[in-house]
């Protein structure tokens, strides 16, 4: 039997991991959708604008808001900054589909 750390430390990091794999999930999906809807005509709707912005809201505020665990990777480490900066990408990508609902 492990140590009580080790047991608690390994839990922690299969959510953390799952977690992080999950968001990266959701923007991948955002990101599709985006990129679908813009080339669409008229697909930019009022109700899909608040729709997407609330999802965008949703996983920069839940990747923004997870501090780097002390035993985090040096390759976790880069992936979670790269997805932080995705999120930054994903949101111009939406805003200029938006600007075609105006």
């Amino acid at each position: 039997m492990g140590m009580p750390d080790e047991l608690v430390r390994k839990q922690v990091y299969e959510g953390w991991s799952a977690f992080v794999d999950n968001l990266e999930k959701s923007l991948e999906i955002l990101e599709k959708e985006i990129a679908f809807t813009s080339k669409m005509v008229n697909a930019c709707t009022l109700e899909w604008c608040e729709a997407t912005e609330r999802a965008m809201d949703e996983i920069s505020n839940s990747l923004f808001s997870i501090s780097e665990p002390s035993w985090l990777s040096k390759e976790e480490s880069k992936k979670l900054k790269e997805l932080k900066r995705r999120v930054h990408d994903v949101y111009a990508k939406y805003k200029a589909a938006a600007s075609q609902a105006k």
